[in-house]
């Protein structure tokens, strides 16, 4: 029997919170370009919130186009530290910058969700999570980067909140999922609502 859900996602975290929730589903990658649908919006000042929802709704969109009678689900998450928006570093150099402004300072994971039917956004949510990094020392960020490698290019903050990047934090408000980029309970009750998932 073929899953009514497709998550529009080549993430494995994701992937693997859809799969331990127990739900039934294909994932699929969805073909569109991040950074040209991001750099108009940032442009016109556009809000973390709405650049995650913005990216959220294409990719759930896109994938729609191509299994139009299935529900589905795309997700996107931004990091911001007041006005200023981050992106995944580019390299390490780039990393060690992103540790070096969050040390010692509380910054907002914005993880924007979307549900597509037969092309149209049927629902559309964020949810927020915020984390207070302690203060590190220049060396500490360096020997934490030589520890963890490229996996701290792979996160918007350059840290896994699920691995070693836990050490970096003393304060977290906000649940597991969002903070992994799935907010998975009203994901979980629009679904059931929907009649896509057993209720």
């Amino acid at each position: 029997m073929t899953p009514k859900l497709i998550l529009a996602s080549s993430s494995p975290f994701r992937r693997l919170l859809m799969h331990n929730a127990g739900l039934a589903f294909e994932a699929h990658a969805a073909h569109i370009d991040e950074r040209a649908l991001e750099e108009p919006l940032e442009r016109e000042g556009a809000t973390p919130d709405t650049v995650a929802l913005v990216l959220a709704k294409a990719k759930a969109k896109e994938v729609s186009d191509r299994f139009p009678t299935r529900f589905v689900i795309g997700s996107d998450q931004t990091m911001s530290l007041g006005p200023q928006t981050f992106h995944k570093p580019k390299d390490m150099t780039d990393a060690t910058k992103h540790l070096q402004v969050l040390s010692g300072k509380t910054h907002r994971l914005n993880s924007a969700i979307a549900i597509a039917y037969d092309g149209d956004i049927v629902w559309e949510h964020v949810s927020h999570a915020e984390l207070t990094m302690r203060p590190l020392s220049a060396d500490f960020i360096a020997r934490h980067l030589n520890r963890v490698g490229e996996r701290a290019l792979s996160s918007v903050g350059a840290y896994q909140l699920e691995g070693e990047g836990l050490q970096l934090f003393s304060r977290i408000d906000g649940d597991y999922f969002t903070i992994l980029g799935l907010p998975m309970l009203p994901l979980l009750e629009k679904l059931r609502e929907l009649s896509a998932i057993d209720g």
